[in-house]
């Protein structure tokens, strides 16, 4: 459980034993000397970056990746100690405390690597860009001419390698094969390896075995969701999903035919109904796009009425239920499970967004951790 009390029975349950089943269920398919390595940017998905990386230390995964500067500092005064990994652009003046922290930066550029002060010694994995178009070395001229820049400053270590994939979760797609072509002409380059050399993230390295050299990136299929809807049912093990985003039922009243429900009166009851009251809303990430869901209360699965509001959502209910019964809004309760890709579809959007923009608001707890 959190140390910090909470009192809204609205909270975020983080199953990380089944992150650490879906991390055994890929190493599985690896090969026994590939690294793993975490991605927990985004608070982990969502999921609580510092307690998900925390357990998985002890479990001896020793290198994370996040996305920015600030949440490698956001760990360390977490108190992990790990290596860590920043995929997205640092500035140069992060570059003492990445030193002093073992943090390793993203030389995504150049210009980039020509302003590195010259008392600076960083840890470096160099951007190629092979066909994201975000950040990243885009010819093989830039990585000649990188190449010829880590000879010329040996301060610089250089510890990886890497790309990353556009069309990895989809079926067949040439632009993946160019992409791999392309990172495999450009690592020739370097006289000389570097420690890690990594381009697949979770969908490459389910189904393109072909493509993960000696490391990994595992990010949302960590969690227990898929990459794509074709993954989904393309994949050799299965997904555990690592989130249950739970609630009670704080208000119960049966209303009369024709009485309207929340706001903008959107809703008319068509006969007398019973409604129960959800602690959760908008601002927790229940969005209002989220009208056409139905959540779980013991074995049914009962429409949301009405709009859902910033902190309280009403649900229409068969029969009276006592207060404090509970509610799961995504993820399972035995019976009936709501998965990631459910809100996703209902929002128009893809899984990753789903856990992402789940409120801090939310408290999230971790039941059985230590198991």
């Amino acid at each position: 459980m959190n140390s910090t009390p909470y009192y809204r029975p609205t909270y975020l349950e983080i199953d990380l034993q089944a992150i650490y089943k879906n991390i055994a269920a890929l190493q599985s398919q690896l090969a026994e000397q590939t690294t793993l390595i975490p991605v927990v940017k985004a608070n982990a998905y969502g999921h609580g970056a510092a307690r998900v990386v925390q357990f998985l230390e002890q479990r001896g995964l020793s290198l994370f990746a996040v996305a920015t500067p600030d949440e490698a500092v956001q760990l360390r005064q977490e108190g992990c100690t790990s290596e860590i990994l920043v995929l997205g652009i640092s500035p140069h003046h992060f570059l003492p405390f990445a030193e002093q922290h073992n943090i390793h930066l993203t030389a995504h550029s150049l210009d980039w690597l020509l302003k590195i002060p010259a008392s600076a010694k960083p840890r470096l994995h160099l951007k190629l860009d092979t066909g994201m178009g975000r950040i990243g070395l885009q010819s093989e001229q830039e990585v000649r001419q990188a190449v010829t820049l880590f000879s010329e400053h040996p301060n610089w270590d250089l510890q990886g390698i890497y790309t990353h994939f556009a069309t990895a979760d989809e079926a067949e797609n040439p632009h993946f094969t160019r992409q791999l072509e392309r990172f495999e002409q450009w690592i020739q380059l370097f006289p000389e390896r570097p420690r890690y050399i990594h381009a697949a993230n979770s969908a490459a390295a389910i189904q393109h075995q072909h493509a993960v050299f000696n490391a990994v990136r595992f990010g949302i299929s960590m969690y227990g969701i898929a990459p794509s809807n074709w993954m989904k049912d393309n994949t050799p093990f299965p997904f555990r999903p690592a989130m249950r985003l739970v609630t009670e039922i704080v208000q119960v009243k049966q209303v009369a035919k024709e009485t309207s429900i929340g706001y903008g009166a959107s809703y008319t009851s068509a006969e007398p109904e019973w409604i129960g009251t959800l602690p959760v809303g908008y601002a927790d990430g229940l969005l209002r796009g989220l009208k056409g869901l139905s959540p779980i209360v013991e074995e049914a699965r009962v429409p949301i009425v009405g709009k859902i509001c910033m902190d309280q959502t009403m649900i229409k209910l068969p029969k009276e239920f006592k207060v404090g019964t509970k509610v799961v809004l995504l993820g399972s309760n035995g019976v009936h499970t709501i998965p990631a890709e459910e809100w996703a579809e209902l929002l128009q959007t893809i899984p990753y967004e789903i856990c992402c923009q789940l409120s801090t608001r939310v408290p999230r707890i971790y039941p059985q951790s230590d198991k």
